[in-house]
């Protein structure tokens, strides 16, 4: 199946989504290497693409964008599921997605599912923070704490 590809400049950084006839395969943070941009992208990706340019612009809070099946355990879907659930502006640590997907002491393997999630910001695992301050993220601290300010939340370390 063909795979389609754009880039949306941001004031962190381009982040390239891709995407086929079935919907948004992934997304490619600032520092990652993505595959060269194509000439022709598709509905599916240029929808994400324009909905996440105005999610950086401030003017969008939710997303709709229809996301492709990809490889991934039942744990690690479960989890992108509980992401969606959280709300534009708000936190929730490790633990508390764990009890969400019904996994109590599964706080670190939420932290994995997290890494392994094909579609940052609009699968927002940005918004999962540790017990103690700001935890990890996979494009990085520093666009992280970017993310989490765009959106309003204060008192991350």
């Amino acid at each position: 199946m063909d795979l389609f590809r754009t880039t949306v400049g941001t004031v962190v950084g381009s982040w390239t989504v891709e995407g086929n006839v079935s919907g948004v395969t992934r997304i490619y943070m600032p520092h990652q290497r993505a595959p060269r941009t194509t000439d022709f992208i598709g509905d599916s990706v240029a929808n994400a693409a324009r909905q996440l340019r105005e999610y950086f612009e401030g003017s969008r809070t939710s997303f709709d964008v229809t996301l492709s099946p990809m490889p991934a355990t039942a744990f690690q879907r479960d989890v992108w599921r509980a992401l969606q659930s959280l709300p534009y502006g708000s936190v929730a640590t490790y633990s508390q997605v764990a009890q969400l997907v019904g996994r109590p002491r599964a706080a670190r393997a939420v932290g994995n599912a997290n890494h392994a999630n094909p579609w940052p910001v609009i699968v927002p695992c940005h918004r999962v923070v540790a017990g103690h301050g700001l935890g990890g993220y996979g494009g990085g601290q520093d666009i992280k704490r970017y993310l989490l300010t765009l959106e309003g939340v204060k008192g991350i370390a």
